[in-house]
This record gives structure tokens, C-alpha cells and sequence, in this order.
């Protein structure tokens, strides 16, 4: 992936983000799971791997993602936007493997998707739970 989230992590965050996230019902999106500084996210449903994220130590403290891979067939993941796709990764492991609110990534996450669909006029809940399986108020 050219585009990186630039987020860094905490220590505890890097714990919790290696312990993954299972999907608990036909409403949620993504599987996460590590192995050792790798972390995979999955669709829930197909099993298709979508991301491959690689953390790394960041002088200072923390962690953040040093390299990531996306992947490019259509018919596994429909993704092709760079700054989508570094969003997307960020907004999983945020919302939905650390399990908090992001306001600001989810608003980034409408306004990028009104851009670049038809779908300008979806109330933001929907695009929401489109792209994460998220709905509006949930964690």
C-alpha cells in the first residue's frame, strides 16, 4: 500500500490489536488476527484476506504500521482507492478490533465514499455499515 495510516499506537493497543477480532454475527464484516508483527483482516463472510498490515516499534514508543498489502482482485475485494483502502485499515483496527468510537475516521469514511459513488445522497449509518458492518452508534 503507497498510503500508510500514520496513527501510532500504544503498547496496550498493540496488545489487544494482536489478541484479533472474530466477527459475532452475519452483521459484522471483519476477522483480525496476527501472527507475531503481522496482523490479517478478512472478510467475515467469504474468508478472502483484504489486508496484510505489518507493525513495527516507533522510536518514542508504541506502534505503528511500517508496510501493509491490499489486496487488488476485484472479485475478492472491490477496493482500488489508496486513501480509501489506508483509511479502511485504520478505521478496523480502531473501531472495530479496539472497539472505539472514531468519529473522525467514520465521517472521513462518508465523505470519501460519497465522493467516489453515486451513493452521495446514503445517510452515513448506511455507508457505515456497508463498509465495516458498523452501524452508526455501535463500537
Amino acid at each position: 500500500m503507497p498510503e500508510l495510516p500514520q496513527r501510532v499506537w500504544s503498547d496496550e493497543d498493540w496488545e489487544r490489536i494482536q489478541c484479533g477480532y472474530g466477527a459475532q454475527d452475519m452483521d459484522e464484516k471483519w476477522d483480525v488476527f496476527a501472527e507475531g508483527e503481522v496482523v490479517f483482516f478478512h472478510r467475515s463472510w467469504t474468508g478472502y484476506g483484504v489486508f496484510a498490515a505489518t507493525f513495527a516499534p516507533v522510536e518514542g514508543g508504541g506502534w505503528g504500521i511500517a508496510s501493509a498489502v491490499v489486496e487488488r482482485d476485484g472479485e475478492r475485494y472491490g477496493g482500488t482507492d489508496d486513501a480509501y483502502d489506508c483509511l479502511m485499515l485504520e478505521l478496523v483496527i480502531t473501531a472495530i478490533v479496539l472497539g472505539e468510537p472514531a468519529p473522525e475516521l467514520r465521517l472521513r469514511l462518508v465523505e470519501l465514499t460519497r465522493r467516489k459513488s453515486r451513493s452521495a445522497d446514503a445517510p452515513a449509518g448506511v455507508i457505515q455499515h456497508s463498509a465495516l458492518g458498523l452501524r452508526l452508534g455501535s463500537n
